[in-house]
């Protein structure tokens, strides 16, 4: 019975990512005071990003290629809540935030999760799954609430 509890809840968990299909909350404008940062740093809205998250500082970086070919910081934002411990995450349902390089696609936003709005972190990459890793829809989102994922504002997720 413990087990169907806890089956139960875990899908509750990553059924909350998951959305109203009808929202165009993504589709909002970026806003002018990014815009005009971008354009000051010799950057442009459709420039590649990295995005450096940090656990024990509680903050995510947001670098951006410029004209140059060259990355630079562009903003820094803080997460309001991460779960887990520093280090890796290991195995489904161990409420940990995942640590590693990940690729992000634009297949992996999720403009309709009920976390205002989402991207899939790509855990578990060919690293993680050699190493024996599970885990599935972990995301950086809005609504300041983790569950194994990286919660931002919504004011600053939609940014």
């Amino acid at each position: 019975m413990k087990r169907i509890a806890l089956a139960a809840s875990l899908v509750l968990a990553l059924a909350a990512c998951q959305g109203d299909p009808r929202s165009t909350r993504h589709l909002a404008p970026i806003p002018q005071a990014t815009l005009s940062l971008m354009d000051s740093k010799g950057m442009s809205k459709s420039d590649p990003i990295l995005i450096r998250a940090f656990k024990k500082e509680s903050e995510m970086e947001v670098w951006k290629r410029g004209s140059n070919g060259k990355y630079a910081l562009l903003k820094t934002y803080p997460i309001c809540r991460w779960s887990g411990q520093l280090g890796p995450k290991v195995q489904t349902g161990d409420r940990q935030a995942p640590e590693g390089f990940y690729t992000i696609t634009p297949g992996q936003m999720n403009p309709n999760s009920n976390y205002y709005l989402s991207f899939d972190t790509g855990f578990p990459n060919a690293y993680d799954q050699q190493m024996g890793r599970t885990g599935s829809l972990l995301m950086v989102h809005g609504a300041c609430s983790s569950r194994g994922c990286f919660a931002m504002t919504d004011q600053n997720i939609a940014e």
